[in-house]
């Protein structure tokens, strides 16, 4: 199960029968809005409300690499594209779509809608 608190800290916690174990994985320091799997449960993204998205690989127990910072208050969500965990899309209120990708945070896309958003 993982896990994350207002502090930006994603913990990760082993349930076995009655008993569990308490990892704490990463710290980055800002509020994590949603945790978001990838289709294959290789990579965990962390999404913050001020725009930044975090790559975690639970195999590899690393640090969250911060993929992309958008910067925008107007930032909404964020999942992966799929098939496969190599591109990213994000939302912002203001209707704006846009296209990530997940090996440098290089921008690739954008469209915007026209409308603004909600969750």
């Amino acid at each position: 199960l993982y896990f994350s608190a207002q502090d930006g800290i994603l913990i990760f916690y082993h349930i076995k029968e009655l008993q569990y174990e308490m990892k704490i994985c990463a710290d980055i320091s800002q509020p994590i809005s949603s945790l978001i799997f990838s289709p294959d449960y290789t990579s965990l993204l962390l999404v913050t409300d001020q725009g930044t998205v975090y790559s975690y690989k639970p195999a590899h127990s690393g640090e969250a690499v911060k993929l992309l910072d958008t910067s925008s208050s107007c930032f909404l969500a964020a999942d992966f594209l799929t098939p496969g965990n190599n591109y990213c899309v994000s939302v912002t209120i203001s209707g704006e779509v846009q296209v990530w990708s997940l090996e440098d945070g290089t921008f690739l896309s954008k469209l915007n809608l026209g409308i603004e958003v909600h969750v």
